[in-house]
């Protein structure tokens, strides 16, 4: 049983967190909107006007912005971000993956048939640190209910039995899945990346050269800025409300996987927050705090962002020397900054962080 005094905590830390949000979303804006890394030529001599709007879905504020779009795009990509959130919310009972998770079996539609094979993908990929099927677990802690709470080892002993994205059975020629008793799915690590692309194809598709959405600190772009430099993106400090450090990106996506951004504490202070590695049950606790990583998609990046945090420095580092097909910026407990060497001159620390030590993670 927890204190009132510590659900207070939780019920004021999360209002803060919506607050803080919009602040750093404007905040972001202005940044990547006003600065760039080069003075090169526009692409067409003709600097369009942003036009920009703003969607509460996922649980998140989101800001999108395109040059040049008519407002029947922008409309298109708002409708398509709610279109998501009503197929894959785990808690709408209206949606698809709940109504999955509890008859344990259906017919998907091609959105989350997309989701469920990139989840089975990412989970190969990753070693199983990804993993689709972690919601029960989440759950059982609190944090779809915010009642929070640190479940008994034999609560989670039990749940990790049904924690096992290998067991999920998908059928592509007819679009259906099917789960053992016990498991849900739940694509919260992967939703926010696949929206993300989803509105960037929109704008492609419409001829749009130059655009940026902020799915709640996730950063995507198209193409670079109208006068053709790159985008410039804040990364948080995630002990503070300023920003760490900022990396240049051309029509890239920067997605950010921290423990600050969702957490409780009990009524020892100890803090637990919303990563958790499906092995131990537990949130993760690998020495880092923050994970940025650089993409060309969303959904690889949010991906990589959750288990990376999970890996650590060290085993984190490995992926990248295995795969280098992204970079990455790490922000240890110690508050230790990490680069990978695609960023050596495409990061750098903000005024206030100048005399920190920056390490770059070799080939």
């Amino acid at each position: 049983m927890q204190s009132s005094n510590y659900f207070s905590e939780v019920r004021h830390k999360r209002y803060a967190e919506v607050s803080v949000k919009k602040f750093l979303i404007i905040w972001l804006l202005i940044i990547t909107l006003l600065s760039g890394c080069s003075t090169q030529a526009s692409y067409s001599g003709v600097h369009e006007e942003p036009v920009s709007e703003t969607v509460f879905a996922m649980d998140t504020v989101m800001q999108l912005t395109a040059y040049g779009a008519e407002a029947v795009v922008m409309d298109e990509a708002k409708k398509r971000i709610l279109e998501l959130e009503g197929l894959l919310s785990t808690t709408n009972t209206d949606s698809e993956v709940y109504g999955i998770n509890q008859k344990k079996s259906g017919r998907v539609s091609p959105d989350t048939a997309s989701l469920i094979q990139a989840g089975i993908k990412y989970g190969d990929i990753t070693n199983g640190l990804l993993d689709v099927t972690v919601y029960p677990l989440v759950r059982e802690w609190g944090f779809t209910t915010n009642n929070y709470r640190v479940p008994d080892k034999d609560s989670i002993s039990r749940l990790l039995k049904n924690i096992d994205y290998k067991k999920i059975r998908f059928n592509k020629a007819e679009a259906s899945v099917s789960l053992p008793d016990g498991m849900m799915m739940d694509f919260g690590s992967l939703a926010k990346g696949y929206a993300g692309d989803a509105v960037l194809k929109i704008f492609s598709d419409a001829g749009i050269k130059s655009a940026m959405v902020n799915l709640g600190g996730n950063v995507q772009t198209l193409g670079k800025k109208p006068d053709g430099s790159c985008w410039r993106v804040g990364i948080k400090n995630p002990e503070g409300e300023n920003y760490i450090g900022t990396v240049l990106i051309d029509g890239r996506t920067v997605i950010t996987s921290g423990g600050y951004e969702r957490y409780f504490k009990d009524d020892n202070g100890k803090v637990y927050w919303h990563i958790f590695d499906p092995v131990t049950g537990y949130p993760a606790k690998a020495g880092l705090i923050s994970v940025s990583v650089v993409t060309d998609t969303g959904i690889y990046g949010e991906a990589l962002s959750t288990s990376l945090f999970i890996m650590g420095i060290k085993e984190a580092s490995e992926f990248w020397r295995k795969h280098r097909d992204f970079e990455a910026v790490f922000i240890s407990e110690k508050g230790s900054v990490y680069v990978t060497e695609g960023l050596r001159d495409n990061f750098s620390f903000s005024e206030d962080y100048s005399g920190h030590t920056l390490t770059v993670i070799e080939q």
